[in-house]
């Protein structure tokens, strides 16, 4: 089981943190690509990245900033908002680390939190605010009994 499935099932709090690293390929970009049809000559061409004041091809934006679903989705974490700030790109073959905190949560369970995303220099390369509903003591049951069941659907063992 994640650390963070077994964080929720204890209960979420305003504070909490959890910090997760990716390093992003090409071919994850062409498997975004292909899935999105983002196509944008900045992702497969040098010279077109050159043109925009890049030292290479960059990565999406969105598939760097999808990097908190994986938190997101061990959380359980209905999202609503995400609101994204792009400050720096990022490379193929750089590891990003994002650290996703918890900063407000309300008796409903609705719950906002802040991702801030480093590249491998610390120079923060994105910054995100969301906002969204964690799981009630009912699903966070629900949780600890898909765990017990082996969890499945989990593929972070």
């Amino acid at each position: 089981m994640s650390e963070i499935r077994a964080r929720t099932i204890q209960g979420l709090r305003v504070g909490d943190t959890f910090t997760i690293s990716r390093r992003f390929t090409e071919a994850d970009v062409k498997t975004f690509a292909d899935i999105t049809r983002d196509y944008n000559a900045v992702h497969f061409d040098s010279r077109f990245a050159a043109a925009k004041h890049f030292r290479d091809r960059i990565c999406h934006g969105l598939l760097v900033g999808s990097l908190l679903t994986e938190v997101g989705g061990q959380i359980g974490w209905l999202a609503s908002v995400m609101n994204f700030r792009f400050k720096q790109p990022v490379y193929f073959e750089d590891t990003i680390t994002c650290k996703f905190t918890i900063t407000h949560i309300d008796e409903r369970q609705r719950a906002r939190a802040k991702a801030l995303y480093l590249n491998p220099d610390g120079d923060t390369v994105l910054e995100a605010e969301l906002e969204g509903i964690l799981p009630d003591k009912t699903e966070r049951q629900i949780l600890d009994d898909m765990v017990t069941e082996g969890d499945p659907t989990n593929k972070m063992r």
